[in-house]
C-alpha cells in the first residue's frame, strides 16, 4: 500500500515538472517574439533626424518645422559654434546621436571632412540641386546657401567707377581707407585661399601685404562693424559678405538701417576671375543612425521650395540654379562668380593663414 502511494506521489511530481517546463518554454517564445531585435516594434519607433548646427536663423527653424509637417520626421536641433561641434562629433565617435552637421563657410566644412566626422552621400537629387562647384569633391558636404564677398563703399565719398578688383584695393590711392576684419575671420581666410588658387601664392601674398598697408585701422569686429566704420568716417571702403548688408537694411535697429543706406555695393573682378563666393553647407555624419531620414532632409533643404525661403528671408543666394535670388539681391544686379570648386578654400586654408602671418595681418 505504501509502495503504491509512493509511486503515485512520484508520478505527480514528474507530471508537475513537465508542465512547468512547458510553461517556461512558452514564456520564452512570447518574449522572443516581442523583442525589438527581430523588428516587431519597428513601426512604433520615433521617426527623427538629429542636427548639429552653427546657424541660428528663424528661417531655418521654420523650414525644419515644415519638413516635420510634411514627412512626420522630427528635427532635433543642437546649436553651437562650428569648431565646438566638430570637436564634439570627434569626441562622441560612434556614440553620437548627430545625423547632420551644418555650418557656414566651405573652409569649416572642409575641417569637418578632414576630421573624419562626415561620410559621402550618393543622391541624384542632391547632385541635381547643388552645382558641382558648390559641393565637396567627394560629396561629403553640399552647399545650402551662397554669399558673395563684395566691396562696399560710402556713396558720398567714393565713386563706384574708381572700383574694379580686390587687387586694385592695394593701390596707393586707397591708403588709410580700407576696412576689413582680422585674419582670424574664416571669411577672409577663404577669400585669400581663393586668390592663392587663382593668382598663385606670390600674388596672393602681395595682395595681403597691400591690404595691410592700406588699412584705415587695425582689424576689429565683424562685417557689420566694418560698415559702421564707413558710416563713422573711419574708412571709405570695406570687404563684406552680402547677406550682412541685407540684414542691416532690414534690421529692427534704426541705426543699422541708417548705416546700410549709406553704402553702395560693388561686385569686384567682373572682367577677370569673378567675385568670391562661399556657402553655408550640410554634411551627413559618419555615424548617422537615421541615414535615410537625414538624406531626405538634405534633399528637402536644397529643393526649389526651401531654397526660395532661404533666399527671401535670409538675404542669401540660393545654391539651386532653378531658384531666383530675392528682390533685394536682384536689385544689386547679377554678377560673375569665381569659377573654382569651393573645396579649394579648405585645401588652401593653412597656406592662407601662413601668408597672413608673414605680412602681419592681425
Amino acid at each position: 500500500m505504501k509502495k503504491r502511494k509512493w509511486l503515485l506521489q512520484l508520478f505527480v511530481l514528474m507530471f508537475s515538472l513537465v508542465v512547468l517546463s512547458a510553461c517556461g518554454a512558452t514564456s520564452e517564445n512570447v518574449s522572443s517574439d516581442t523583442s525589438p531585435s527581430n523588428g516587431a516594434t519597428n513601426s512604433d519607433e520615433k521617426q527623427e533626424v538629429n542636427l548639429y548646427t552653427s546657424r541660428h536663423y528663424d528661417t531655418d527653424q521654420e523650414l525644419y518645422d515644415q519638413f516635420t509637417e510634411e514627412t512626420g520626421i522630427a528635427v532635433n536641433v543642437i546649436q553651437g559654434s562650428e569648431d565646438e561641434l566638430i570637436e564634439r562629433l570627434n569626441r562622441e565617435g560612434e556614440a553620437t546621436e548627430a545625423d547632420l552637421f551644418i555650418t557656414a563657410d566651405a573652409g569649416r566644412l572642409y575641417r569637418a571632412k578632414e576630421a573624419g566626422v562626415l561620410q559621402p552621400v550618393d543622391s541624384d537629387v542632391l547632385n541635381k540641386n547643388v552645382p558641382e562647384n558648390l559641393r565637396d569633391k567627394d560629396n561629403e558636404w553640399f552647399g545650402l546657401t551662397m554669399r558673395a564677398r563684395v566691396i562696399v563703399y560710402d556713396k558720398d565719398r567714393v565713386d563706384p567707377s574708381e572700383l574694379s578688383t580686390y587687387e586694385e584695393l592695394t593701390e596707393p590711392k586707397w591708403k588709410d581707407r580700407v576696412l576689413i576684419r582680422s585674419s582670424s575671420s574664416i571669411y577672409n581666410q577663404s577669400l585669400l585661399a581663393s586668390l592663392i588658387e587663382i593668382n598663385g601664392e606670390e600674388a596672393a601674398k602681395s595682395w595681403a601685404e597691400g591690404i595691410v598697408e592700406n588699412m584705415a585701422r587695425e582689424p576689429e569686429g565683424g562685417d557689420r562693424d566694418q560698415a559702421k566704420g564707413i558710416a563713422a568716417g573711419e574708412g571709405d571702403v570695406a570687404i563684406m559678405n552680402t547677406y550682412y548688408v541685407g540684414g542691416m537694411l532690414n534690421s529692427a535697429e534704426k541705426e543699422e538701417v541708417s548705416v546700410a543706406e549709406k553704402l553702395g555695393i560693388f561686385f569686384p573682378n567682373q572682367d577677370t576671375s569673378g567675385t568670391h563666393v562661399n556657402v553655408s553647407g550640410i554634411g551627413l555624419t559618419k555615424y548617422s543612425k537615421n541615414k535615410d531620414n537625414a538624406i531626405q532632409f538634405m534633399e528637402f533643404l536644397t529643393s526649389e521650395k526651401a531654397q526660395g525661403q532661404f533666399a527671401s528671408a535670409n538675404y542669401e543666394y540660393p545654391v539651386n540654379p532653378n531658384v531666383e535670388p530675392s528682390e533685394l539681391l536682384q536689385s544689386w544686379g547679377d554678377f560673375k562668380k569665381q569659377d573654382i570648386n569651393l573645396s579649394i578654400l579648405g585645401e588652401n586654408n593653412a597656406q592662407a593663414l601662413m601668408l597672413f602671418n608673414e605680412v602681419g595681418w592681425k
